[in-house]
C-alpha cells in the first residue's frame, strides 16, 4: 500500500483557503478513482509549541504505486492536483509514502 501525503503550508488568507478547500477541493479529491481511503486533518501544532510548518495534511491511500500513478493520470486526478497547487497560496508539498504499517 502507498499513500500520497499532501501537506499544505500556512496560506496567505486562511479563511479563503478553508472556503476553497472545503467547497471546491474536497469534492474534486473525492472523485479521484482508485483511492481506498482518505485521511484529512488540520495541523494543531508541534510537540514543543513552535509554529507548525503546515496548515493541513491530506493522506490518500492506494493499493500500490502503479495504482497511484494511474489515478493521478486521470482527468479527475489531474484536476485535483492542479487545484491543490492553485489554492495553496503558502505552498504545498506532495510526497509518496510506502506504508509499512497502518493500524
Amino acid at each position: 500500500m502507498v499513500k500520497l501525503v499532501v501537506a499544505y503550508k500556512k496560506p496567505k488568507d486562511v479563511a479563503e483557503f478553508e472556503r476553497l478547500y472545503q467547497q471546491e477541493h474536497l469534492p474534486l479529491a473525492a472523485r479521484i478513482p482508485h483511492v481506498s481511503k482518505i485521511g484529512l486533518g488540520k495541523v494543531a501544532g508541534t510537540p514543543d509549541g513552535s509554529p507548525a510548518p503546515y496548515h493541513r495534511i491530506a493522506e490518500l491511500y492506494f493499493e500500490d504505486a502503479a495504482t497511484l500513478q494511474k489515478a493521478l493520470g486521470t482527468d479527475e486526478g489531474q484536476k485535483a492536483a492542479h487545484h491543490a497547487v492553485a489554492i495553496a497560496t503558502g505552498g504545498v508539498d506532495m510526497i509518496v509514502v510506502d506504508v509499512e504499517r497502518d493500524s
